[in-house]
């Protein structure tokens, strides 16, 4: 029984993109508004940085918080600089 579930879990992550590491990037914040990058999935941690529409991510696992997806990121060209964006800002490139 638990196999099963997890199997269907594990489907489920792949459809959505959440399992497997993938290249992103930043679309849809407003001309004069920056994504943030948070410490932690939600909007009550602490910012790390303004991210613009362009910015070029690798997209790690996300997790639901609030009725919300978020996804762990770190910067493309700066990989030591990583983590939490919600998921709507997010397209493939």
């Amino acid at each position: 029984m638990m196999r099963t579930h997890f199997a269907a879990l594990l489907a489920f992550m792949v459809a959505t993109g959440c399992a497997i590491a993938s290249d992103v990037v930043v679309k849809g914040a407003g001309p004069d508004d920056l994504l943030k990058l948070r410490e932690g999935p939600g909007l009550s941690h602490k910012i790390i940085i303004g991210l613009p529409n362009g910015t070029r991510l690798t997209r790690q696992n996300c997790v639901t918080n609030d009725s919300n997806l978020w996804c762990r990121v770190s910067l493309a060209d700066r990989p030591g600089i990583s983590g939490y964006v919600w998921a709507d800002y997010l397209a493939p490139r």
